[in-house]
């Protein structure tokens, strides 16, 4: 079976975030460059209990080849179920286990980055996922620990699951997201691996891109918040070019309002504003435009509204 995912160049892939990474916004970033699209963060729990807006979440756009769902969980038989589950559909090409969830819910339920603080108890879920899976790569997104920082015990933990790639957050859990990233420690862990480390966390541009990956030696960069408002990031590095066009950011922010009118239904409208709010960020009227878009629920008005806008 050929291999999806080619690690000779560095991989640039889109970070799972929840309330954002829906399949709209994952087909915008694929269709510019992204290698690698995730899905939201998913609970175990509630693809076990096939909650409709679970199976909702997982759903793909044909572009996104290949394609992850990312899982949270902290126990084994309950992670084998929702694995067994995801077995059963097509067009997922691996399934990626979060260890790195700093928020309290997740947290507080064992799963996410806690699982950080009890290595034994990341190679018992990890492992699980790994025999059960049928697809054809496992990985783990990981963060630098829970309040120390110990990169390498993580990526050796990590590899001796035998998964196919890590991707680390270069924050602890007690980091949230705004303690200054330790590209150092990111350095560390890909050293100390014979698996491939994709560098994350405030990946912001294309700049910061290159140089993040020439430091730590990382085999590609996962961006998130940095692709929010920004999703031509990913044509950026694609084609190794610093300027994008104005027309070309009109043509991607109206493509993710049309994909997202399609896959939420005329509540996407509502559900845009909060994009908007990040688009528009650094325009002259910014503020303004903000106003009258939070205002607005007619799908063909905020399309002229965009249109005129940007």
């Amino acid at each position: 079976m050929k291999k999806k995912l080619d690690f000779s160049q560095p991989l640039v892939v889109l970070a799972p975030l929840a309330g954002y990474t829906d399949l709209p916004f994952r087909s915008v970033a694929k269709k510019f460059g992204a290698d690698l699209t995730i899905s939201e963060m998913i609970s175990s729990n509630a693809l076990v209990y096939k909650s409709e807006r679970t199976l909702k979440m997982i759903e793909k756009s044909p572009s996104e080849d290949p394609y992850f769902v990312q899982i949270a969980g902290n126990k084994p038989e309950l992670v084998r179920d929702a694995v067994l589950l995801l077995n059963d559909i097509e067009g997922i090409d691996g399934i990626d286990l979060n260890c790195g969830c700093p928020a309290p819910k997740v947290f507080n339920h064992g799963s996410g980055s806690n699982l950080l603080g009890d290595l034994k108890k990341l190679e018992e879920i990890l492992s699980t996922v790994k025999k059960y899976s049928k697809k054809q790569y496992t990985s783990a997104k990981v963060r630098l620990g829970v309040n120390e920082k110990i990169p390498v015990e993580i990526g050796k933990a990590v590899e001796a699951c035998g998964v196919d790639f890590v991707s680390v957050h270069g924050r602890t859990r007690a980091g949230k997201y705004k303690a200054p990233v330790d590209y150092d420690a990111i350095k560390a862990m890909k050293a100390a691996v014979n698996i491939p480390v994709i560098a994350n966390g405030d990946i912001k541009d294309y700049d910061k891109a290159k140089e993040v990956l020439s430091y730590t030696k990382a085999d590609g960069v996962m961006i998130g918040r940095g692709a929010i408002g920004k999703p031509w990031v990913f044509y950026q590095l694609k084609h190794g070019i610093e300027n994008i066009s104005e027309e070309m950011k009109r043509e991607i922010i109206l493509e993710h309002f049309d994909a997202t009118l399609k896959f939420h239904g005329p509540h996407g409208a509502i559900m845009f504003r909060k994009l908007l709010h990040s688009y528009s960020k650094g325009y002259t009227g910014a503020h303004e435009f903000r106003d009258i878009i939070n205002k607005i629920s007619d799908v063909s008005v905020m399309r002229d509204m965009i249109e005129n806008f940007f």
